[in-house]
């Protein structure tokens, strides 16, 4: 039986459920130790020299733009930690591994989903290589929470294709109208909801601060995932949800903000 008309959720995974942006931080941060012996030892590079290689490689993850039709995810990734005409394979590998040792799913989000997947099918909805984004679902142990998981790089189309969003449905066996996304990407998860004709899209926004000329517009906001069985609860009839009537030039009339 749905919940308030909901049969289904589909789930983003990075920085919904999993954080992948502290993780990928934590990362560079525990890393310029062990690259500043890759670095001295091959290619006499002192301490700081190291840090700044560091840093740099920073700076190009938060950058990336990854286009799998062009490089792969992997030479993409290795080419950041470049040091003149050198290609240090080991300090990406090391970097890669120490982020996946940090993608945790927490206790209270694996007690969310346990709970939810009492009332409603759920599935996990990623874009990205699909190499990538295996070992990342692997690394934070989240298969048995989902009855289907499906990746965007295995697909013909990523969000927001509604193509992906329909194969989505037919996995399940439910209709778009019965199903709600939710990510944290205004442009691949809400716009891919709202093209696909899902019941509702749900916005995490961490921060609570609205960019101005918000779009695509999401139907809810949240500050976490853990706010979601709430919203589901309430969706239908909007308990304890506020109405956003001032935001940008007045296009986010019927926006809810969820505070629990």
């Amino acid at each position: 039986m749905g919940l308030q008309g909901v049969k289904a959720v589909f789930f983003d995974l990075d920085n919904t459920l999993v954080d992948t942006a502290a993780a990928g931080r934590r990362a560079i941060e525990e890393v310029p130790a062990q690259v500043i012996n890759i670095l001295q030892s091959k290619h006499q590079c002192d301490e700081g020299e190291a840090h700044m290689i560091c840093n740099k490689v920073q700076e190009k993850l938060l950058k990336e733009c990854h286009d799998p039709a062009k490089v792969c995810i992997t030479d993409l990734r290795i080419s950041h930690w470049e040091r003149s005409n050198t290609r240090t394979k080991e300090c990406y590998f090391l970097w890669k591994t120490t982020r996946l040792q940090h993608l945790t799913l927490t206790e209270e989000t694996r007690s969310m989903l346990t709970e939810l997947r009492k009332m409603v099918r759920l599935l996990l909805l990623t874009n990205g290589d699909k190499l990538t984004q295996r070992e990342k679902i692997e690394a934070c142990a989240c298969q048995p929470y989902f009855d289907a998981i499906v990746v965007g790089g295995e697909q013909k189309e990523e969000k927001p294709a509604p193509s992906i969003f329909h194969h989505c449905c037919d996995l399940l066996g439910v209709q778009p109208w019965d199903c709600v996304m939710v990510g944290d990407s205004l442009d691949t998860d809400i716009q891919g909801g709202l093209n696909a004709g899902l019941k509702a899209t749900v916005w995490i926004n961490k921060t609570m601060t609205m960019p101005v000329n918000t779009y695509p517009l999401p139907h809810y906001i949240i500050s976490s995932v853990l706010d979601l069985p709430a919203l589901l609860q309430n969706m239908d009839h909007k308990m304890n949800a506020k109405l956003e009537t001032d935001i940008g030039s007045g296009r986010c009339r019927g926006l809810l903000t969820w505070s629990q």
